[in-house]
């Protein structure tokens, strides 16, 4: 178990989108969430009190987390100046990035000395088995984006939160370290051997009641050339009973590629509905869900009801506005 309360590493983020890890624990898990600490010129902001390691100390907190997803997953000389120093501190460490600090030397002797442990949030602890197709009871649904990024995350916790609240039965399944921070369980799925990443979401998601719902946290995108493989996983492993389609109608081009263009949400709907139905035939596409964190709330309202008008959906953004109307939407299935 990883301690609490944290301290959330923003580094030298460039942007609020590459603190999404620590955006996520901000946002979800609040009570965690003491301070932030920053480099300079660090371009991110939750809003939290700044803290030096010596305050964070003062106040408490008892891990240090690194809340950056920066592209790559690298630790960096600054960022090693800090780390060491709270391992010095006896603070521990938590972190989610492909590059783990158990292989960082100079983080794994200081941690040694000072007592200190080293989370890899990022590393798979279960031999998950090669995915056999095999229909489970219970329903699933599953977000699935225009691009990275877009609130896919979000989407399940929103409509998780929502039927809890209504005393539905509901599980989030958390597929990535911001969600596995942010219940303390999960898959790391885009850390697990490429042959055992659909096995892996059977296994995450696995027999249920008939009226349980898994809410999947969704990760990459079909159409980013990056990461579109760890979304076929969800796909199939996951063997949605349905799907909502997740969009940021103010991005110019994919996340991290600006030759890219995104898809519609047209072309998302007709091309990941065919995928998921090779492993669920009776799967639907039963809403969408849009981040309107860059938009008024005139612009976000009037967008949605475009959107809503031209798919023939509840399109709604579950985080600024509630997720019921999408929730309405499952129970209607």
């Amino acid at each position: 178990m990883i301690d609490t309360p944290y301290l959330l590493f923003l580094g030298d983020a460039p942007d609020q989108l590459a603190a999404k890890v620590a955006q996520g624990i901000k946002d979800w898990r609040p009570e965690n969430a003491l301070g932030q600490y920053r480099l300079p010129g660090c371009g991110a902001d939750l809003g939290l009190a700044d803290m030096s390691l010596e305050q964070a100390k003062a106040a408490g907190v008892k891990t240090l987390v690194i809340g950056v997803a920066n592209r790559g997953g690298v630790i960096s000389a600054a960022w090693k100046e800090v780390l060491i120093k709270a391992l010095e501190m006896e603070f521990d460490i938590a972190s989610g990035l492909h590059n783990l600090l158990r292989d960082e030397g100079d983080l794994v002797a200081a941690a040694q000395t000072y007592g200190g442990t080293l989370h890899d949030v990022r590393v798979p602890t279960v031999g998950y088995p090669i995915a056999n197709g095999v229909k489970r009871s219970g329903k699933r649904c599953l977000a699935v984006g225009t691009d990275c990024s877009v609130g896919k995350m979000y989407t399940a916790l929103a409509m998780d939160a929502e039927m809890r609240k209504r005393g539905l039965k509901s599980t989030f399944r958390a597929t990535g370290q911001t969600g596995i921070l942010v219940t303390g369980h999960g898959v790391p799925l885009d850390a697990v051997i490429a042959d055992f990443m659909a096995g892996s979401v059977e296994y995450l998601t696995p027999d249920n009641d008939a009226d349980h719902w898994d809410h999947i946290e969704g990760q990459g995108s079909l159409f980013h050339v990056s990461y579109s493989g760890v979304t076929m996983a969800l796909i199939h492993g996951g063997q949605p009973d349905a799907l909502i389609l997740a969009h940021e109608p103010t991005r110019t081009h994919m996340r991290g590629l600006p030759g890219y263009d995104l898809p519609t949400l047209e072309r998302l709907r007709d091309t990941a509905l065919p995928l998921a139905q090779v492993a669920n035939p009776a799967c639907v596409v039963a809403g969408v869900s849009v981040n309107t964190q860059h938009l008024s709330d005139a612009d976000a309202t009037a967008y949605l009801a475009k959107v809503e008008a031209r798919m023939g959906l509840p399109a709604v953004d579950p985080y600024r506005h509630g997720a019921g109307r999408l929730v309405d939407a499952l129970a209607a299935l």
